[in-house]
């Protein structure tokens, strides 16, 4: 019975740091989304102002990705799918603390 429990705390404990880790937003280059699509997105889904959705673009396109924003699993979510429903690639990725 204690293995069961040690077992379940750990589950939990995981889950936990997942969705408490600080995490970074990605955004992928393609060969499809315009600089302009991918800026006004930026723009409108992230907040950024027009200078640094125009820096992010430019990072995206050279180095194949970038992480346009920081934060909690939480908040990045709901803004990592409507990227993504736009027909941008975005993932998240949990940063290591």
């Amino acid at each position: 019975m204690s293995s069961y429990t040690d077992t379940k705390y750990q589950e939990d404990a995981d889950t936990l740091m997942v969705t408490d880790s600080y995490c970074s937003l990605i955004v992928w280059n393609d060969e499809v989304n315009t600089f302009e699509w991918v800026i006004e997105t930026l723009i409108e889904i992230c907040g950024h102002s027009t200078e640094q959705a125009e820096q992010c673009a430019i990072i995206i396109d050279s180095k194949g990705k970038y992480a346009v924003k920081q934060g909690s699993y939480d908040i990045l979510k709901p803004q990592c799918d409507a990227i993504t429903e736009r027909g941008i690639n975005a993932t998240i990725e949990v940063t290591a603390n």
